[in-house]
């Protein structure tokens, strides 16, 4: 009987993992989680913006995995995980893999008026082309984004971990109601609904210009006296948030929970965020919170780590085993 976990460690070697210098925290995470050490790099920025990586050792024959997040600053972070995968690529690494727990531009992802590109093809094609044979990130903007890319892929999600750590708040809460910020986010909004067999609610905006603002409009469900609890994939600016904050509060809400994935947190969203009547947030850390803007939240928010999930994919794909078993599918 072929053992093909040992033949897929012998066909890709042992595992390598290289973080950039967006989300070291987590990264670190990642390799406590596995066992390992993070593989030691040089990464220097030139007085002309240019930047400059060397690996410290040989990654020949070996299973690489490139940890970075592509939040602010985006250009930089992302240039310099290019930059980390075709240096990997070109020391002779038997398989790269790109781990990036937030994509830039996942809302890039369509042609929705004239003249328009669809940039988040563009960094799909930028991955493959700097020498990711595979990619990992968690919680897409938008589905259809993993068919831009022609390398195979392992698109996660938080939502279990988020459920897991909802389940036993919402036993005390009273009358609870899953609220969505936004109707595009709306089926994923009745999987948290169904999960915790709450009822939920709606909340229509629209969205002008390219200005990232947006208008809500009408509440759709019912929240007078009940706990609410708004989901959402990713907070940017905090407009959405503030405004579907103020509604349902507006609307009777009693106590309000803010659940997302990624905590992006533009310009001053967190002093935004940190000013809403929010009895707690809940979210990951797929992008680090300075200090700074933690301190906007005022210990009112709660950060659930990916790492174990991220550490489990990487083990399993080095293995050649079946990450669906993860979610039971």
């Amino acid at each position: 009987m072929v053992n093909h976990a040992r033949h897929d460690r012998m066909k890709y070697g042992d595992i390598k993992v290289y973080a950039g210098t967006a989300c070291p925290e987590l990264a670190q995470k990642v390799v406590d989680y596995l066992g390992l050490k993070l593989c030691e790099r040089d990464i220097i920025s030139f007085p002309n913006d240019n930047l400059f990586v060397k690996l410290r050792s040989s990654v020949r024959g070996q299973d690489c995995y490139v940890i970075q997040t592509t939040s602010a600053p985006v250009h930089r972070n992302l240039m310099e995980m290019l930059i980390l995968l075709q240096t990997l690529r070109l020391d002779s690494a038997a398989r790269v893999t790109a781990v990036v727990p937030y994509l830039c531009y996942a809302r890039s992802d369509k042609k929705d008026q004239p003249r328009v590109p669809i940039t988040a093809r563009l960094v799909a094609d930028m991955v493959e082309v700097a020498g990711a044979d595979r990619y990992m990130t968690l919680d897409l903007h938008a589905g259809q984004i993993q068919g831009f890319f022609s390398i195979p892929g392992d698109v996660l999600s938080a939502f279990s971990m988020l459920v897991e750590h909802l389940r036993p708040k919402v036993a005390e809460m009273l009358a609870p109601v899953v609220v969505t910020a936004d109707l595009g986010f709306a089926k994923k909004a009745r999987n948290y609904a169904a999960a915790l067999n709450l009822p939920m609610a709606f909340i229509e905006k629209r969205r002008a210009g390219n200005d990232s603002k947006a208008e809500a409009l009408t509440l759709i469900g019912e929240v007078n006296g009940r706990d609410a609890i708004i989901v959402d994939d990713e907070v940017d600016t905090g407009g959405s948030i503030a405004q579907a904050v103020n509604l349902v509060k507006e609307k009777g809400a009693r106590n309000i929970y803010v659940v997302f994935v990624h905590p992006v947190f533009s310009a001053n969203a967190a002093e935004r965020l940190g000013a809403l009547p929010v009895t707690r947030f809940i979210t990951t850390d797929t992008v680090p919170i300075p200090p700074e803007k933690m301190a906007h939240f005022q210990d009112r928010i709660t950060i659930l780590s990916v790492s174990p999930l991220l550490g489990e994919v990487i083990r399993r794909a080095n293995e050649g085993r079946s990450v669906g078993e993860l979610f039971n599918e």
